[in-house]
C-alpha cells in the first residue's frame, strides 16, 4: 500500500480587503497553492492569483451565517494537507488577530502536518489609517489595544477587563463589535471612560465602500444606527480619532467610492489599473480581449527577411510592435533590420514602445487615429513606395485604403490576433443587475463587441442594466461602434490615449458629484 506524504497548510493573512495590501509572500503562497480555502473577508481578487486549475473552497461566515463550522474548517485542510495538497488557508486581516488561527495551526500541529503562518496586515491597524486615524500619538496617547467587540453580552462574567480598559489605554480599537456597540459604549462609561470621548465607526475599511462615521461615545449608538452602518467594520475610540478631520486622505481621493471595470486586455492593463486605483477607484479587472499570435508566423516571416524593400514601416498599436520586434528577434536580426525604412507610430503609446526598441519615430501625428497617419505624411509622394502595416489580423481598413489610394503598395500583415477570452461573467454580471458599477471603461471597438458577446443571449437584458453606468470610450471610433451596439456613451476624452481617457473619467465623476450635491446645504 502505497503512503501518501502529507502535504503543508499556509495560514494566510489577506489583509483588510485592499489589494494592494497584500503581502508578497501572501501572493506567493497563492500562486503555488493546490487548493484555497478562503473566508468572507478575504478580498475575491486574490483568487484571482491562484494557478490554473487550483480547487478553491468558500468557508465563510458572515452576520451569523456560517458555510462550515470552525470544527469542520479545522478537519477540511487537516484532510486535504493528509492527502498531499498544498493548502493556503486564506484569512482576512492576519490569522492570529481574532482570526482563530491559532485554533487552526493548534488541530495542525496535533495531527502532525507541516504549517507555515504568513501574517497579514490587520484590520486593527488599517482601517483606522485610512480613515486618517493614527492609533497612536505623542500629543495624544502612547499606548493602544485591541478588543474584540464580538463578546457575547449575555455572558455572567466578561472576560475584558472593563475597569482597566476604559481608562488604562489611550487607544481603544474594538473588532467585530458593530452589534454590540450599545454594550460597549455603556461598559466604558460605567468604568470612568468620559462620555465625550470621540469615537470613529469604520465599515468595509481599506475598500472602495469604505464608510465612516464619527461621534461621541454617549451618542455613537445611535448615530450609527440612524446611517444604517453594517458590519464588517472598526471601532476606534480615543482622542486620536479627531485627527481625523485633518487626516482623511482616503475618501478623499477624486474617484474613491466608484467602481469601474476595465475591459482592456490583461497585459496591457495594468497601468491603467495603477492610475485608477491610485485617484482612488475600485477597479474591476474584466478582459475581453485577449492578444495572441497569428495563426502562422509566415506572413510576417517574409516580410521582415524583406524590410529593405520597404519605404516606410507603419505601427498602429503597442502590441503591433511588441510582437514584431519579438519575431524579429526569433529570426536573428534587430532595430538595425529598420535602418532602410522610416518608421511611423499611431500615437504616443506606439511611439513610446518604438523608442523602448531603439527606434525613434519619424511620424507621430498629432491625432491619434488611421486618418491622421495619412494627413501626416503631407503632401509626400507615395507613388510606387512599399509601405509595411504589421497590425491585428482584424482592424479598420481606412489607412491602408488611403495609403494605396495616394499610389503606395500597402503590405497588411498580421502580426497578432485579438480573441474572446472564456471568462466567468457571473461576477461582474451581478453587480450590473444590482447597480454596483458606476461606469465602464472600452479602449478598442473589439472590447465593446466582446464586452456584450460574453453575455450570450443576454444582449438587451445588459443594455438595460448598463442605463445605470456610465460609459467611457478612448476615442470616437470605439465610441462609434458602442452607439451602434445601442450603448449610450458618456466619456470621450480629448486625446485617444490612456492618460486623456483617466483625466476625463476624473472629470466626468467630479461633476457628477458637483451635479448631486447642488443646492444641499454645506453642514448635511
Amino acid at each position: 500500500m502505497t503512503t501518501v506524504e502529507p502535504g503543508v497548510v499556509h495560514l494566510v493573512g489577506a489583509g483588510p480587503g485592499d489589494p494592494g495590501l497584500l503581502t508578497l509572500k501572501a501572493r506567493e503562497c497563492i500562486e503555488r497553492a493546490d487548493v484555497l480555502v478562503y473566508d468572507y473577508l478575504a478580498n475575491p481578487a486574490f483568487l484571482e492569483f491562484a494557478r490554473e486549475g487550483a480547487e478553491q473552497l468558500y468557508v465563510g461566515k458572515k452576520g451569523g451565517c456560517h458555510t462550515r463550522t470552525q470544527e469542520e474548517i479545522n478537519r477540511l485542510i487537516v484532510d486535504l494537507a493528509r492527502s498531499g495538497k498544498r493548502v493556503v488557508r486564506l484569512k482576512g486581516g492576519d490569522p492570529f488577530v481574532f482570526g482563530r488561527g491559532g485554533e487552526e495551526a493548534e488541530e495542525l500541529a496535533a495531527a502532525g502536518i507541516p504549517f507555515e503562518v504568513v501574517p497579514g496586515v490587520t484590520s486593527a491597524v488599517a482601517v483606522p489609517a485610512y480613515a486618517g486615524i493614527p492609533l497612536t500619538h505623542r500629543d495624544m496617547t502612547a499606548t493602544v489595544a485591541f478588543v474584540t467587540g464580538h463578546e457575547d453580552p449575555a455572558k455572567e462574567k466578561s472576560s475584558i477587563r472593563w475597569e482597566q480598559l476604559a481608562t488604562g489605554v489611550g487607544t481603544l480599537v474594538f473588532l467585530m463589535g458593530v452589534g454590540n456597540l450599545p454594550n460597549i459604549a455603556e461598559r466604558l462609561m460605567a468604568h470612568g471612560r468620559p462620555g465625550g470621548t470621540p469615537v470613529a465607526v469604520i465599515r468595509r475599511g481599506t475598500m472602495s465602500e469604505q464608510q465612516t462615521v464619527t461621534g461621541p461615545l454617549r451618542e455613537i449608538s445611535e448615530i450609527v444606527k440612524e446611517k444604517g452602518v453594517k458590519p464588517p467594520a472598526v471601532i476606534v475610540v480615543g482622542e486620536v480619532v479627531s485627527l481625523r478631520e485633518t487626516l482623511n486622505w482616503f475618501e478623499r481621493r477624486p474617484l474613491f467610492g466608484k467602481r469601474i471595470v476595465v475591459t482592456r486586455a490583461r497585459a496591457q492593463a495594468s497601468g491603467f489599473l495603477a492610475r485608477l486605483d491610485e485617484l482612488g477607484a475600485d477597479c474591476i479587472q474584466f478582459p475581453t480581449i485577449r492578444v495572441v499570435p497569428p495563426e502562422s508566423w509566415g506572413p510576417l516571416d517574409r516580410a521582415i527577411r524583406d524590410l529593405g524593400t520597404y519605404g516606410w514601416v507603419l505601427f498602429t498599436s503597442v502590441n503591433g510592435v511588441r510582437f514584431f520586434f519579438e519575431r524579429l528577434e526569433a529570426l536573428g536580426k534587430d532595430a538595425r533590420a529598420l535602418h532602410t525604412a522610416r518608421v511611423g507610430a499611431i500615437g504616443p503609446a506606439t511611439a513610446d514602445a518604438l523608442r523602448h526598441q531603439g527606434i525613434r519615430p519619424d511620424l507621430v501625428p498629432d491625432e491619434y487615429r488611421a486618418e491622421a497617419v495619412v494627413e501626416g505624411l503631407g503632401n509626400e509622394s507615395l507613388d510606387g513606395v512599399r509601405v509595411l502595416l504589421p497590425r491585428a489580423e482584424k482592424a479598420r481598413e481606412v489607412l491602408p485604403e488611403e495609403l494605396e489610394r495616394r499610389g503606395a503598395r500597402v503590405d497588411v500583415i498580421p502580426a497578432y490576433r485579438t480573441v474572446k477570452p472564456d471568462r466567468d461573467t457571473t461576477r461582474v454580471r451581478n453587480m450590473l443587475e444590482r447597480g454596483e458599477i458606476d461606469l465602464i471603461t472600452f479602449t478598442s471597438s473589439s472590447t465593446v463587441r466582446n464586452f456584450l458577446e460574453m453575455f450570450g443571449g443576454e444582449e438587451e437584458t445588459l443594455r438595460g442594466w448598463m442605463a445605470r453606468a456610465a460609459v467611457a470610450c478612448i476615442g470616437p471610433i470605439t465610441a462609434k461602434t458602442a452607439e451602434k451596439l445601442g450603448l449610450t456613451v458618456d466619456v470621450i476624452p480629448p486625446e485617444y490615449t490612456i492618460d486623456s481617457l483617466t483625466e476625463a473619467v476624473v472629470q466626468h465623476v467630479s461633476g457628477d458629484r458637483r451635479a448631486r450635491t447642488a443646492g444641499l446645504p454645506e453642514n448635511r
